[in-house]
C-alpha cells in the first residue's frame, strides 16, 4: 500500500530545524579548521618553547608498569629536551630549549583505542573522541601543555610487542606505547619525539611494509660514501640502515637527527 504525500505543512515545519542543524555542523567545522590553523601556527612559530606534557598510564595493568611509572619524573624525559635543542641549533633556531616537557598525572583511564583497519568515518569518530579525552586530561591549577603525549607503558615479559604509536597533528595529541624496562629508556624516548614530530607536521620516512627508511629522505646522510652503513637515523624513519636489507633501530636519540624534509615540513627551514 502506499503511503500518502507528506503534508507540506510538515515539511515546512522541519525545514528551519533541518538548516539549523547544518548550520551548527558547519560552525562546528569552522572552528575545529580555525583551531587547526591556530595551533600550527603556534607550534611552528618557534618564537618560544613548547610545552610537552607527557602522561605515563599502566598500559597493561601490571605492576611492573605500576613500577616503572612511579620511578618516573621529568628528569626521565631531559635526552628528548636535549634532542630538539641540538637538532634545532644545527638548523639556527634561535631559541635555547624549543620544548619543555613537564610531567602530568594520568587519566583515571585509558584512551580511546583505534581498531586496527578502520575506516575513514571509524577513525574520525576515533580521533573526535581522542581529543575529548585530551581534553579532559587537564589538571587544575597547572597550565594545559601545548601538545599532550599520552604513554601507556607495558610489562616487556608479558608484553614483547606493543601497537604502533601515533602522533596526531589535529589536537597535538601523541598515544605512545612504551616499555617499563629502564633498558627501554632510550628507545621510549625515540618513540616519543618520533610522534611529538608528527603534532608537529612531519610525516614518516619510511617504507609501512617493511619499516626500512626510504632513500633519500629517511637517510641521516644520504650523500656518504659509501653509503652503508649509515652512522645515524633520521628521525621520522626511526631506523638507521646497515645496508639495502638490514637496518636498526637506535639505542637512544644520541644516534638520530632531523633531515632536511623533517627540518621543512616542521618550520626550521624555509
Amino acid at each position: 500500500m502506499r503511503a500518502s504525500p507528506e503534508p507540506r505543512e510538515r515539511q515546512r515545519a522541519r525545514s528551519p530545524w533541518r538548516l539549523l542543524r547544518i548550520s551548527l555542523l558547519l560552525l562546528i567545522l569552522a572552528i575545529v579548521v580555525g583551531q587547526t590553523w591556530l595551533d600550527r601556527i603556534r607550534t611552528t612559530s618557534w618564537q618560544d618553547s613548547l610545552r610537552i606534557g607527557i602522561y605515563p598510564l599502566d598500559g597493561d595493568g601490571s605492576e611492573a608498569s605500576e613500577r616503572y611509572i612511579g620511578s618516573l619524573s621529568a628528569a626521565s624525559f631531559l635526552d628528548i629536551e636535549e634532542f630538539f635543542a641540538r637538532e634545532a641549533h644545527r638548523y639556527h633556531i634561535a631559541l635555547v630549549a624549543p620544548v619543555h616537557i613537564e610531567l602530568y598525572p594520568a587519566p583515571p583511564r585509558l584512551p580511546p583505542l583505534l581498531a586496527p583497519g578502520s575506516g575513514m568515518l571509524p577513525t574520525m569518530w576515533w580521533s573526535l573522541r581522542l581529543r575529548w579525552y585530551a581534553i579532559r586530561s587537564g589538571v587544575p591549577g597547572k597550565p594545559a601543555p601545548h601538545i599532550r603525549v599520552f604513554v601507556l607503558y607495558h610489562d616487556p615479559a608479558t608484553s614483547p610487542r606493543v601497537p604502533h604509536s601515533l602522533g596526531l597533528q589535529k589536537g597535538l595529541i601523541g598515544v605512545v606505547y612504551a616499555f617499563a624496562d629502564g633498558s627501554a629508556r632510550g628507545t621510549n624516548s625515540l618513540v616519543i619525539a618520533h610522534e611529538v614530530m608528527h603534532t608537529l607536521g612531519a610525516t614518516d620516512k619510511y617504507d609501512p611494509q617493511s619499516d626500512a627508511p626510504l632513500y633519500p629522505q629517511g637517510f641521516a646522510d644520504p650523500q656518504r660514501e659509501p653509503l652503508y652503513p649509515q652512522p645515524q637515523a633520521e628521525i621520522m624513519a626511526g631506523r638507521r640502515a646497515l645496508s639495502a636489507t638490514e637496518f636498526v633501530m637506535p639505542d637512544s636519540l644520541r644516534e638520530v637527527v632531523v633531515g632536511p624534509l623533517t627540518a621543512a615540513e616542521i618550520r626550521w627551514l624555509h
